[in-house]
């Protein structure tokens, strides 16, 4: 052991400071290409139209999704993320109701709620009641045609509300009205 030489580190071969302009400008771009190859997961892009940048070395002037976004796609994302598509659909069917049952039908009946594929609907007679009974399967295509299928699956038809006897001069506290009349 005692005959080993001491190890001595290999000699690099000197750099001549004729090989480098005086502004740095090599010297700056090799280490930039040194750091862009050494960085750890970058991320791989889809395929878009455009330029695309090229592995190892700084992207240029493209698309990217730090841009400046248009509000459509913007609120079309969230509305997606959030799952808020078929509560919005539905909404714009409350909205477009006499567009779609018709004026007449539209003028005497109101959509109230909608959930699990029932619809609620009041109307304001119980002749009207009974006439969209007969309608449903007619009504309940038109808004599958506009939701999508099987979105509605029942029509549940409400009559008017009946008159209120909670008010007046001679109204009773927790008293249910007169029983004779509507009985």
């Amino acid at each position: 052991m005692a005959d080993e030489e001491p190890q001595t580190p290999p000699e690099q071969p000197e750099q001549n400071p004729a090989d480098h302009s005086e502004d740095g400008l090599d010297l700056a771009r090799a280490l930039t290409r040194a750091s862009a190859r050494s960085t750890p997961a970058r991320k791989t892009r889809k395929k878009t139209t455009g330029r695309r940048p090229q592995p190892g070395r700084a992207t240029g002037a493209h698309p990217d999704e730090r841009d400046p976004q248009l509000l459509d796609a913007t609120v079309g994302r969230i509305v997606e993320d959030h799952g808020w598509d078929l509560n919005l659909r539905v909404q714009g069917v409350f909205a477009r109701w006499a567009e779609i049952v018709g004026a007449e039908i539209a003028g005497h009946t109101t959509p109230e709620s909608f959930a699990d594929g029932r619809l609620v609907v009041r109307t304001d007679s119980t002749a009207w009641a009974t006439q969209l009974k007969l309608l449903a399967p007619t009504v309940v295509r038109r808004l599958n045609e506009d939701l999508g299928h099987g979105t509605v699956t029942v029509i549940e038809i409400l009559g008017p509300h009946g008159p209120s006897w909670k008010k007046g001069p001679r109204s009773v506290r927790d008293g249910r009205g007169p029983r004779d009349t509507y009985g």
